[in-house]
C-alpha cells in the first residue's frame, strides 16, 4: 500500500494500463504539455508521447466524438473534459452515440471509452464550473457511471472502467483530487456495482455520493460522539450499475435511511435512491428516508453563498436525527 493524492492514484491508474495495453490512449484539452486541469495527467505525455497523449481543439463534442470513432475501431481512449458543465457540450455524442450504438448495431459494434470529468462546488468557480450531474447520466442506458470518494476507489474504478468495453462518464470531485489515502500498489481492480460500507453501525443507514460519502463519515462521528447514535455509512461507487442489495441490507438493519448527495433536489440521485428504497423496502423503514441535497439555485461565485449551497455535516446529523425522531413520533 502508498499514500497518494487522489489526482496520483487515477494518474497511474491511466500510466498502468497504458502499459499493459497499447489501445490505451489518453485526449482532451491541455493533457499533454500543460498536464492536465487539475494535473491529473502529470507526466503522461513525458512517457508515452504526443501519439498517445494528445491535446485536442477546445471542442467537447468533437473530443468525445472522435473518442467514439476511435472506440469503434479498437482504441480505448480515455478522454478529459476540463469540467462536467463542459460535458453537457458533448450530449449528443455521449448519449444518442456513445452509449447507443453498441444498442444500435445489436452488439456488433463496441464503445470502450472513458470520459473522465471533474465537477462539484467549493472553489468559487461558479455555476458554469460547479455542478454536480451524476443524475443526468444516471437516466441513459449503455452508459457506466462511476463517483469514487477516496483515492484507492478512485484508482480501482478508472483501472475497471478502461478495460470494460462500455462508455463510462467517469465523474471526479473537484475538491477531492488533493486528499490523501491508501492506494493499492498493485493491479487491484474495484468492479463496478459493488458498494462500500465505510463505516458498520445499527440505527441508521446513510448513503454518500462522492465527496459527501467523506462527509457522511465525518457525521457519522459526530453521531456517535454527541448523540450516540450509531450510523452505517455506504459509498455506492457506482452509481450505474448500483448495487442495492447492500443498501437494501443495510436498511433493513437499520431502519432508517438518509441519502446525501450535493446535487440539485429534484430529480436527483437522492430522489432516486429514496424511490427505490421506499418501494423495495417499505415494510423495514420506521420513518420516511431523509434527502440531504445541494440548493436549487445555480452554484454562486460568493464562497459565503456558495458554502450555504453545498451539504455540510450538521445537515446529514440533521437528516438523521429528524429520521429517528420520525420513527418515534
Amino acid at each position: 500500500m502508498a499514500e497518494l493524492r487522489m489526482r496520483e492514484a487515477l494518474r497511474d491508474a491511466m500510466a498502468e494500463e497504458m502499459r499493459r495495453d497499447e489501445s490505451v490512449f489518453v485526449m482532451g484539452e491541455d493533457v499533454g504539455v500543460f498536464r492536465g486541469a487539475f494535473k491529473v495527467t502529470d507526466g503522461l505525455l513525458d512517457e508515452f508521447g504526443e501519439r498517445r497523449v494528445r491535446d485536442t481543439p477546445i471542442s467537447e463534442n468533437t473530443i468525445v466524438g472522435a473518442g467514439v470513432g476511435a472506440a469503434m475501431n479498437g482504441l480505448r481512449p480515455i478522454v478529459e473534459l476540463m469540467t462536467v458543465n463542459f460535458s453537457l457540450l458533448a450530449l449528443d455524442q455521449i448519449i444518442n452515440h456513445a452509449a447507443a450504438i453498441p444498442y444500435m448495431f445489436n452488439g456488433q459494434a463496441k464503445v470502450p471509452m472513458v470520459i473522465r470529468m471533474p465537477g462539484g462546488g467549493g472553489h468559487q468557480l461558479g455555476p458554469t464550473h460547479s455542478h454536480s450531474f451524476e443524475a443526468l447520466y444516471l437516466q441513459v442506458p449503455g452508459l457506466l457511471v462511476a463517483c469514487p470518494s477516496t483515492p484507492g476507489d478512485a484508482k480501482g474504478l478508472l483501472k475497471s472502467a478502461i478495460r470494460d468495453d462500455n462508455p463510462v462518464v467517469f465523474i471526479e470531485h473537484e475538491s477531492l483530487y488533493g486528499v490523501k489515502g491508501e492506494v493499492d500498489d498493485g493491479e487491484e481492480l474495484v468492479p463496478f456495482g459493488e458498494a462500500r460500507v465505510r463505516r458498520e453501525g445499527s440505527d441508521v443507514t446513510i448513503v454518500g455520493i462522492l465527496k459527501m460519502a467523506n462527509v457522511a463519515m465525518e457525521a457519522a462521528e459526530t453521531l456517535a460522539r454527541e448523540h450516540g447514535v450509531e450510523a452505517e455509512v455506504i459509498d455506492p461507487r457506482t452509481l450505474r450499475p448500483l448495487d442495492l442489495d447492500t443498501i437494501l441490507a443495510s436498511v433493513a438493519k437499520t431502519n432508517h435511511a438518509v441519502i446525501v448527495e450535493e446535487g440539485w433536489p429534484h430529480g436527483g440521485v437522492g430522489a432516486n435512491l429514496s424511490a427505490l428504497i421506499t418501494e423495495q423496502a417499505f415494510d423495514d423503514l420506521d420513518a420516511p428516508p431523509q434527502r440531504v441535497t445541494g440548493a436549487d439555485v445555480h452554484m454562486p461565485y460568493s464562497k459565503r453563498l456558495e458554502q450555504a449551497a453545498i451539504p455540510h455535516q450538521e445537515h446529514i446529523v440533521s437528516a438523521a436525527l429528524a429520521t429517528l425522531e420520525g420513527a418515534m413520533a
